[in-house]
């Protein structure tokens, strides 16, 4: 028989993390755990407001799937005509599939990249994230935090000082950066003004700079964006990505945006396809949310995994990193 468990974790953070729409000092997570006899399966679910999660909602979720969920799964096909048939919340989603998943490891006694049939990734660079903060105190941040260890930087900013905080960051800094606003900018015109005004800095791509859903200025910005674009809260669990493929270069795919591992998986293969460069990002995670990512980098052109490094006491110590490249231990 296999019994299903949810703990609430809270996760104070290193400092405080700011994007364009919001900022904390603390995050709520979910654990789910699976067991078997004596085998175990853990995931992770990292709830975002931006998609309108909430920790007490999943754990209401998590109430009704444990109301009606049967004895055994069999196998992923039958957990996930479950999962479609209560549909939690994409982050619960991911949380319950991972933890079967990670059982299911475990009792077959091989890595999760195995048994997701996929090849080991071994070590992975990933980006490290800068939130939004005062320029005057960027060169600190950047010192204290040893950001040269890193090749890419990715940066969080607003409409109000993001030339500033890049123009200085680039005074210090050789590394390249992976500009994310956050749905920051409303006006096309000015959002290809400000990166004619960038247009020298070490930009690698620029992700999610308006808003999801304005497809008319994406496609008019896609023709006159003298850098690659990447689309995030425009790619949620499902895609059309030849039509994606108007308005953006590439995608950032989160387990916890996609709902499972599998559904990442095809979200992946299907965008290659389609010619467009993909990553692998996280929502604010520790490192046994982070350690899933891992497990797909081998489908992946860019790994942003490294919330789990913002996290103060990070409780599971499943990944090791070392001069900007991370693996799971």
């Amino acid at each position: 028989m296999q019994h299903w468990s949810i703990q609430k974790i809270v996760l104070d953070l290193k400092y405080t993390w700011k994007i364009s729409r919001n900022a904390t000092d603390q995050k709520t997570n979910l654990i789910v755990e699976l067991k078997e006899g004596s085998y175990s399966g853990k995931g992770e679910a990292a709830p975002n407001i931006r998609y309108q999660e909430t920790p007490e909602l999943l754990l209401n979720q998590f109430e009704l799937f444990e109301s009606k969920v049967p004895e055994h799964f069999a196998s992923d096909d039958a957990l996930n005509e479950f999962l479609n048939d209560i549909r939690p919340a994409n982050a619960l989603r991911f949380a319950i599939e991972s933890a079967w998943h990670h059982l299911q490891a475990a009792k077959n006694k091989v890595s999760v990249p195995k048994q997701l049939n996929l090849s080991d990734p071994g070590s992975v660079e990933t980006a490290y994230t800068i939130p939004i903060m005062d320029p005057s105190v960027l060169r600190d941040f950047y010192k204290q935090n040893k950001l040269d260890r890193f090749r890419y930087l990715k940066v969080k900013i607003n409409t109000d000082e993001g030339f500033e905080v890049l123009r200085y960051l680039s005074s210090f800094s050789s590394r390249q950066i992976l500009l994310d606003p956050n749905e920051a900018f409303n006006d096309v015109e000015a959002l290809i003004y400000f990166l004619e005004k960038i247009k020298k800095l070490r930009i690698e791509f620029v992700e999610q700079p308006m808003p999801a859903g304005m497809d008319d200025e994406y496609k008019y910005l896609k023709k006159y964006s003298i850098f690659p674009l990447f689309a995030d809260e425009s790619i949620l669990d499902e895609a059309d990505f030849g039509y994606l493929k108007t308005m953006f270069h590439g995608v950032n795919v989160k387990l916890m945006k996609a709902g499972g591992y599998q559904n990442a998986i095809s979200l992946l293969r299907k965008a290659r396809d389609k010619g467009l460069k993909t990553m692998i990002g996280c929502m604010v995670e520790t490192s046994l949310g982070i350690s899933s990512g891992i497990h797909l980098c081998s489908l992946a052109d860019y790994a942003d995994l490294d919330s789990f490094l913002l996290v103060k006491e990070e409780p599971f110590r499943l990944i090791e990193e070392k001069e900007g490249t991370i693996r799971v231990i």
